[in-house]
């Protein structure tokens, strides 16, 4: 119920804007009679966000999330949530990238045409470079086609030290790596809610990892394994032979590979013809910045909910928030603002969200805005869907990371569970092209389904403001308090795996029912808020984490040995079913040496 991993993924892909500052108003046009045979057309000034955003200096936008920071990148990205929003989204035919065609690739008219042939070819290398990069380590040849160049932002990533490590472990870093790519280190780490208390815990995403940095490092160590970048080169098309998938660039480049691993986000081409260009049925809308002088830059914020709804335009909307230091100076410090919507008519513009950000984080903050230097300024929008992680559509096609929907649908953490899937994926993949298991079935099968992942969208639900929901202004506030308070008294076994994305069976049972004994008049509240068809589909996926957490529990230990005696294709296949049971369950989540976490009972927050 916390968005723990926003900053890691912010998305670049381009925005609608040109909600008006209520400080500016519009020019007042002359009198009637004075307009009579002249064209008039008024113009509204600009917003302070428009003028915020043109004062500063925007280096080379990259590409990858979160990789523009410009204002017309804003207007672009808020004209794509305009489109989102609008009713006629669902009905709009999305291009078809991607064909399944007849017969042998090798005795097509094409075959004499492709300039390069791989085991896997990656389209989208942000974190497409991490599975380029693991695929590669294991032997294969691997290609990487980047639209634009392959660089990471200037904006950090959020992360603890534990998960980070794990890429380590798969020998795609080394221990020095971590030391070079981190740009900060900051503990402890609060979890706040306003008016009612706060939670402090250590190691939780309190690591600020430079995307540039790490990105340059996998680029090396991609390179030095043999891997291939195309930079600058887009996806035309994608054909499916019985053989092979055939990758056509933009350029007219043709490239041969026996999979294509799609990595190009949430708004992959890919992914879109296979939801058939249907809504999400969730957004997370961000914005925020990073800002130079402040005095008191040694904490973290994991998250602190606003103590009550907000109007925004014809929305309702519950704000909740962000901040950490950032490398780039000992006073500099990087704070997001987010709220969860349903992408509908009328929802709120990220300029209009900007807005309130400019007037509300100084008292988030504590600082005043005029002492602050504004270096960046940070804003995305985080489609999900209830049917995620997405099932391969195609022989020979797979969605890795966000494009697959494998990140949380409330912490959106994209490369937080990269690092968390990466080990299961790079060795799933590898069975897969040793025994030419490339068909959309057994291709789906890394993306299972996972009862924790489905679970995670009531919390969504709760944290998201509805209109004439009956429920009180400050509801949400108070439900996030309850649970984290239940969390807290339970130990670092339940709070931990929470605040690092992983939902486990036991864990939620204790915190629902000590929930329920401490606070049993908040539960009618809830169905209000969430509604009966919602907690009714939930409940079957609470009971398949139950299930699932027995599976892994029981039947697991009884299965494994057994595994590897078994006939290629039927190994593969339990194997897969095995890490289902697993990773659906939450049980892959080892957690670290207890750390130090407290709590500041009803005490109020002030700022």
């Amino acid at each position: 119920m916390v968005v723990l991993r926003l900053q890691l993924h912010l998305q670049q892909h381009p925005p609608i804007g040109g909600g008006v500052s209520h400080h500016y108003p519009y020019a007042i046009p002359p009198p009637i009679h004075k307009r009579k045979n002249q064209s008039f057309q008024a113009h509204a000034l600009p917003s302070r966000t428009q003028r915020i955003m043109e004062s500063i200096s925007v280096s080379g936008e990259v590409g990858g999330a979160g990789g523009a920071s410009s204002y017309d990148a804003l207007k672009r990205l808020d004209q794509l949530w305009s489109a989102i929003c609008s009713s006629q989204t669902a009905v709009q035919e999305p291009q078809k990238v991607v064909s399944s065609l007849p017969g042998l690739f090798s005795q097509s008219d094409l075959s004499g045409k492709a300039v390069e042939t791989f085991d896997v070819l990656v389209c989208g290398g942000t974190l497409g470079i991490f599975i380029a990069t693991a695929l590669s380590f294991k032997g294969l040849r691997v290609g990487l086609v980047e639209r634009s160049i392959l660089k990471g932002r200037e904006q950090e990533w959020n992360i603890s030290r534990k998960e980070l490590s794990e890429l380590v472990e798969f020998g795609i870093m080394a221990e020095d790596d971590i030391e070079q790519a981190t740009a900060a280190v900051f503990n402890p780490n609060r979890c706040g809610f306003e008016g009612k208390g706060e939670i402090w815990v250590e190691d939780i995403l309190n690591l600020g990892v430079s995307p540039a940095k790490l990105i340059e490092v996998m680029k090396k160590r991609f390179d030095s394994l043999g891997g291939i970048i195309f930079e600058g080169c887009s996806v035309s098309s994608i054909c499916i032979y019985k053989d092979a998938a055939v990758l056509q660039l933009a350029d007219g480049k043709i490239l041969s590979s026996r999979l294509i691993i799609d990595a190009m986000g949430n708004f992959s081409p890919v992914v879109k013809q296979i939801r058939d260009g249907r809504k999400p049925d969730g957004v997370c809308l961000v914005v925020g910045s990073c800002c130079r002088g402040f005095k008191d830059n040694s904490t973290s914020d994991v998250i602190f909910s606003s103590s009550e709804v907000k109007k925004v335009g014809e929305s309702e909307v519950q704000y909740f928030w962000e901040a950490f230091p950032a490398g780039s100076g000992p006073m500099d410090r990087t704070t997001y603002m987010f709220t969860y919507v349903d992408p509908q008519p009328g929802c709120p513009k990220l300029e209009e969200l900007l807005e309130d950000y400019w007037d509300l984080m100084p008292n988030y903050q504590g600082v005043s805005l005029d002492d602050l230097e504004i270096l960046r300024v940070i804003f995305g929008i985080f489609p999900t869907y209830r049917d995620s992680p997405l099932p391969a559509a195609f022989d020979r096609v797979l969605q890795f990371g966000d494009a697959s929907g494998i990140q949380s649908p409330v912490s959106f953490g994209g490369f937080g569970s990269l690092t968390r899937h990466l080990g299961r994926l790079s060795a799933g993949i590898y069975e897969a092209i040793n025994g030419d298991l490339l068909d959309s079935h057994n291709l789906s099968l890394l993306n299972p389904y996972m009862p924790n992942l489905s679970a995670s969208w009531l919390f969504q639900r709760a944290m998201s403001a509805k209109k004439q929901s009956n429920v009180s202004p400050d509801f949400i506030n108070e439900l996030l308090y309850v649970n984290f308070q239940s969390m807290q008294r339970l130990g670092d076994p339940v709070l931990r795996p929470f605040l690092q994305d992983v939902i486990q069976f036991g864990p939620l049972v204790k915190t629902l029912g000590l929930v329920m004994i401490t606070k049993p008049l908040i539960m009618p509240s809830i169905f209000k808020q969430v509604g009966v068809p919602v907690l009714l589909n939930w409940s079957g996926h609470f009971f398949m984490l139950g299930y699932y957490t027995f599976l892994s529990t029981f039947v697991d230990p009884a299965i494994r040995p057994l595994v590897n005696a078994f006939p290629p294709k039927m190994k593969y296949k339990w194997k897969r079913q095995l890490e289902a049971w697993q990773y659906g369950a939450g049980l892959d989540y080892k957690m670290s040496q207890p750390n130090i976490s407290k709590v500041g009972r009803g005490m109020s927050i002030e700022h």
